[in-house]
């Protein structure tokens, strides 16, 4: 049994992380955000305070880190006691933040794979350059850390296990990501813009014919016939899960898909062209060095500042085919999430909601021990009919579609 929980980051996505949070701390103890803006971390708390989301009368405090300094973090860790650590940092700070897990002998997750700031789109497995490096010695301590926990990659993965029970054979796996919402500006990303344009920059990979395949960023197009919002145009997109699930299925080809319209095509290809997309410093004609994509991230509105005016819905699934008693069968299972109903609950849209409630659900299975396993895993190595269930009830159901109609998916 594990309690007492510290949320690293301060975003959109750690503002659900944190109602959710509150809404179970019965069962999840005293509560902990952190961030290098102490005020950041403050505000977060004070909408779980203004939304009366605490379930019972508990400790939510709030914290100065960087998260960077693994030795700071540990010694934050042990100064509240946590004993569960959700990551939803920037991507650049999961191996300082999970080093400092194993040094501690807490509890880790993330919803993302670690990212060199320095380095884009590296050579495929992404975990086998950061994380992966890190499973013995999670092992050797008895640490429990669940990688790529959020949505995508994350409740996917665990949709993936589930078709494959339902299959004596698992021949392909296509995730799609359609959000057919919309935030009312020019032009805005939906998560942090610079980590959301440097997974569009590299090279795409998808694993196919049991190899690793590239492509170039909207180089290949689908339409998909997606429920709720209809058919939709996505692209074939490098992405975390793919990096994982081709090693639980290396003879299924495993593809992601990204939704994405004419208009941000338009403008990711003149700001790429333009080269204000590089992580590579540039100086000015003044002398001053500076990050190009850094200064575009400065001057795109804050994705948390899209929430209140959006409207519209998010479709996000796995259409998995294979066989079964010797006979073709194809299965989509997905879930359709609302962001004005995400705004509502938790101040947040929908695509930071759908990031941030599978991490709880995740820390609630860790605190009752049922995911508690002392090692390293990704989602699809774990039992995904309690994370599911937990969901269901948690404001992202789950729904099936097969040969035998379109349902709730229960266990």
């Amino acid at each position: 049994m594990k309690r007492n929980v510290l949320i690293i980051g301060a975003g959109g996505v750690a503002q659900v992380v944190a109602h959710k949070a509150a809404q179970h701390n019965d069962r999840l103890g005293d509560l902990h955000i952190a961030s290098r803006t102490l005020a950041k971390a403050e505000a977060i708390i004070a909408t779980v305070h203004a939304k009366g989301a605490m379930k019972v009368p508990g400790l939510f405090q709030a914290h100065a880190v960087d998260a960077m300094d693994t030795a700071a973090v540990v010694a934050l860790i042990k100064a509240t006691g946590c004993q569960i650590v959700i990551n939803v940092g920037s991507a650049f700070v999961n191996m300082p933040v999970l080093e400092a897990c194993i040094q501690a002998g807490v509890a880790y997750m993330d919803t993302a794979i670690h990212e060199d700031p320095a380095k884009i789109c590296e050579t495929p497995p992404w975990y086998g350059n950061y994380e992966w490096k890190r499973r013995e010695a999670c092992k050797a301590a008895g640490v429990t850390a669940i990688l790529g926990v959020g949505f995508d990659p994350g409740v996917v993965n665990a949709y993936a296990r589930v078709a494959e029970g339902l299959m004596d054979k698992v021949d392909s796996i296509d995730i799609v990501d359609i959000n057919a919402g919309s935030h009312g500006k020019w032009f805005a990303t939906n998560f942090d813009p610079e980590i959301n344009f440097r997974e569009f920059t590299g090279t795409v990979y998808s694993w196919q014919n049991g190899a690793w395949q590239s492509n170039s960023m909207f180089e290949v197009g689908k339409v998909w016939d997606m429920p709720v919002v209809g058919p939709q145009k996505a692209y074939l997109t490098g992405h975390d899960e793919v990096h994982s699930l081709s090693a639980r299925y290396p003879n299924a080809d495993v593809r992601f898909w990204m939704g994405f319209g004419d208009h941000y095509i338009n403008v990711f290809t003149v700001l790429k062209n333009l080269g204000l997309l590089s992580e590579k410093p540039v100086r000015t004609a003044e002398g001053q060095e500076v990050v190009p994509l850094k200064v575009v991230k400065a001057v795109l509105p804050d994705p948390a500042s899209l929430a209140p005016d959006y409207t519209g819905k998010t479709c996000i699934g796995d259409f998995v085919k294979g066989t079964k008693d010797g006979k073709p069968v194809e299965v989509l299972i997905y879930n359709v999430a609302d962001h004005k109903e995400a705004y509502d609950e938790v101040g947040s849209q929908g695509i930071s909601y759908t990031a941030g409630v599978p991490p709880v659900a995740a820390a609630l299975l860790l605190a009752d021990g049922t995911w508690d396993i002392g090692a390293m895993a990704n989602v699809e190595e774990l039992d995904p009919a309690p994370f599911l269930t937990l969901l269901n009830d948690m404001g992202l159901p789950t729904r099936i579609k097969d040969a035998n109609g379109d349902r709730p998916l229960t266990f």
